[in-house]
C-alpha cells in the first residue's frame, strides 16, 4: 500500500499536470470521489487541501453546489489526509458525520482539514474537523467527522 502523501509529492514534481493526475488516479481507487472532480492542492501527513469548481453537475436547484458535494468534498480531504497520516500499522474507516452548512456555496470551493500525529497504539475514535472556504476566503461550510481507528490484521 502506498502512503498517499509520498504518492502526491511524486505526481507534484510533475509542473501544471502533477496534482490533477494524482487527482485522477484517487476517483479511479474511489471513483465516487470522481463526481465532484476535484483537485488536490496539498497532502501531507497531518494536512490536507482539497478543491473543487462549481459546475452544473455539483449544483442544486437554486444554483449553489448541493450540500452532499460539499460533504463529498470533505469526506476525501479528511480520508486521503488520515490515509496519509496513521502509522502503518493502524487503518480507519468513517464512523459518522456532523455538517453545518454556514453560508451559500456561490464559488469554486477548498477544502481544509489538519490533524495531530497519533500513537502507533491508538485505537478508537479520531474526530476530524474540515472547513470548506469559498474563493473569498469565507467558510461555508464546516464538518466534523469521526474516524475509527483499529490496529490492521497481522
Amino acid at each position: 500500500m502506498v502512503n498517499p502523501a509520498l504518492a502526491f509529492e511524486r505526481f507534484a514534481r510533475v509542473p501544471v499536470v502533477g496534482a490533477r493526475l494524482f487527482s485522477r488516479v484517487v476517483t479511479f481507487v474511489a471513483p465516487y470521489f470522481g463526481s465532484i472532480s476535484p483537485t488536490f492542492i496539498d497532502l501531507a501527513p497531518g494536512r490536507a487541501e482539497v478543491a473543487m469548481k462549481k459546475r452544473r453537475a455539483v449544483q442544486n436547484h437554486i444554483g449553489t453546489v448541493h450540500a452532499i458535494a460539499m460533504c463529498n468534498l470533505c469526506e476525501l480531504a479528511a480520508g486521503t489526509m488520515i490515509d496519509a497520516t496513521l502509522p502503518k500499522q493502524l487503518r480507519w474507516i468513517p464512523k459518522g458525520m456532523t455538517v453545518r452548512y454556514l453560508k451559500k456555496a456561490e464559488t469554486d470551493l477548498v477544502a481544509r482539514t489538519r490533524m495531530e500525529l497519533v500513537s502507533d497504539q491508538f485505537v478508537g475514535d479520531l474526530l476530524l474537523p474540515v472547513q470548506v472556504f469559498d474563493r473569498r476566503g469565507d467558510v461555508v461550510m464546516e464538518a466534523d467527522i469521526t474516524m475509527y481507528v483499529t490496529r490492521r490484521k497481522e
